[in-house]
């Protein structure tokens, strides 16, 4: 496509590229040029550039703050939120695409407008249901709550990946003696890889960067996750601006590195499910 462009169409194509990376990028710079800032340059020099660039917030921030605590808290709640959701979005979508039963098009329906459902609304009733279950201010607890926005978007976008796969493919491996989840695991799985990873990164995400259930469901410093530790550093009306930009920086290096590692099965997975959904 671009070798067909004239000189002035590239010159203006490569221009809107560039100005479109920097009003992006630009956030997260500023935000690791102030994490590298005491906090009588952040005010006295507001510049761009890292004058006097120092560790001390980072070092504060894991040292005196025990950030990395609340790291693992985070990678166990969205790990284990991740692979709970994505084993029980598998069979919940490979049974709406493959079965034929009554209500089936109505359950998937549901599915949906269960996710997109308001978290205010929901935290209440889920409130009672963990009181009950003796799980508050566990993280099993919040693992059990961040279920009910994980599974169903992670339903809904192996559906359009299953729907992709010919079934032909597994009912020549039943013909050959497989059951159906042998089929399932054996045949649908591995050619759903790029599907499989695209809505794991998709629901990692989301459970580690959400706060108010966190906020609600978690009481103890030593339990909380990363975006309610972050919050926790605005005390009163003092916003100490370093501690919080090395937080949101630490915070986002875990979900940058996922990125990079799968965004080839991701940007893989999404063009399938468009296309197939």
């Amino acid at each position: 496509m671009l070798g067909r462009l004239t000189t002035r169409q590239k010159f203006v194509y490569y221009t809107l590229l560039i100005l479109l990376a920097v009003f992006i990028l630009f956030p997260v710079y500023y935000m690791i040029i102030v994490s590298l800032k005491l906090p009588k340059d952040i005010y006295r020099s507001p510049s761009l550039l890292p004058t006097n660039a120092t560790l001390k917030n980072f070092i504060d921030l894991f040292d005196k703050q025990d950030f990395l605590q609340n790291i693992r808290n985070s990678l166990v709640v969205a790990g284990s939120a991740t692979l709970i959701s994505v084993f029980i979005s598998c069979l919940a979508a490979y049974s709406l695409v493959r079965l034929r039963y009554r209500y089936r098009d109505w359950i998937g329906r549901l599915i949906l407008f269960t996710y997109l459902t308001p978290g205010a609304l929901l935290f209440i009733p889920l409130a009672v249901i963990i009181a009950r279950l003796q799980l508050g201010n566990k993280l099993e607890g919040l693992i059990f709550v961040y279920l009910t926005f994980s599974a169903p978007l992670s339903t809904w976008l192996m559906m359009g990946y299953f729907r992709s796969i010919p079934a032909d493919l597994e009912e020549q491996a039943m013909v050959d003696g497989a059951t159906r989840l042998q089929a399932l695991f054996r045949i649908v799985l591995p050619l759903a890889t790029p599907g499989l990873i695209a809505v794991s990164v998709f629901t990692f995400t989301g459970a580690w960067n959400e706060l108010l259930y966190a906020l609600i469901f978690i009481t103890s410093p030593s339990k909380q996750t990363v975006p309610v530790a972050v919050s926790y550093l605005i005390t009163g009306d003092v916003f100490r601006w370093g501690l919080i930009m090395a937080g949101s920086v630490s915070a986002a290096v875990p979900v940058m590195v996922l990125y990079y590692l799968g965004q080839r099965f991701v940007v893989q997975g999404l063009a399938t499910g468009a296309v197939k959904g």
